[in-house]
């Protein structure tokens, strides 16, 4: 019998994301200039902050090269940012062996083809409520957030609570 998502929660020490349709609603805003800007959701950052604070590994593998996105999630203090990443496998396996970390520690989100070998590799899929079908089919969880609007707070304040790590562990720092 498969384990449910909150049964692999507790081995969970890595989160792995995409960034467009993740870490952003999918949509990009052309400038008149050119300019390609995205946007993101201030809580998804907020947990993002508070995962790498309690020393979780964070790392983002997107196919995008928007710097602006680069500086967005330094600014969290997130070190391991894989951007122009077309063969997402490649990053992630490049990323376990650098960092010693197995495939039943992670939890990757992601919404589209170019991640679904990745997907297929960890402990807990994941995905936005309107990721494509074939990521849907594989994703052990399927967060009840569209990307951009809250799906990685979501799968990231579940696997803290499970672990006994969200409540109330934040009082003091902010009284």
């Amino acid at each position: 019998m498969e384990k449910s998502y909150k049964e692999i929660m507790p081995q969970i020490t890595t989160f792995m994301f995409d960034v467009d349709g993740v870490l952003t609603n999918g949509i990009v805003h052309i400038s008149t200039t050119g300019e390609l800007t995205r946007a993101m959701n201030t809580k998804d950052g907020y947990a993002l902050k508070t995962a790498i604070d309690l020393g979780y590994n964070i790392c983002i593998i997107s196919g995008g090269v928007n710097e602006g996105v680069r500086s967005r999630l330094s600014n969290l203090g997130i070190k391991d940012i894989y951007l122009g990443a077309h063969k997402k496998i490649v990053q992630f396996e490049k990323y376990l062996n650098d960092k010693n970390i197995k495939p039943e520690e992670i939890l990757y989100m992601g919404d589209d083809i170019p991640d679904y070998p990745v997907m297929k590799r960890v402990a807990l899929p994941c995905c936005p409520k309107d990721a494509v079908a074939e990521i849907q089919e594989i994703s052990s969880y399927i967060s009840h957030f569209k990307g951009g609007f809250g799906c990685v707070r979501d799968v990231i304040e579940q696997v803290l609570k499970v672990q006994g790590k969200w409540n109330g562990k934040f009082d003091a720092k902010y009284d």
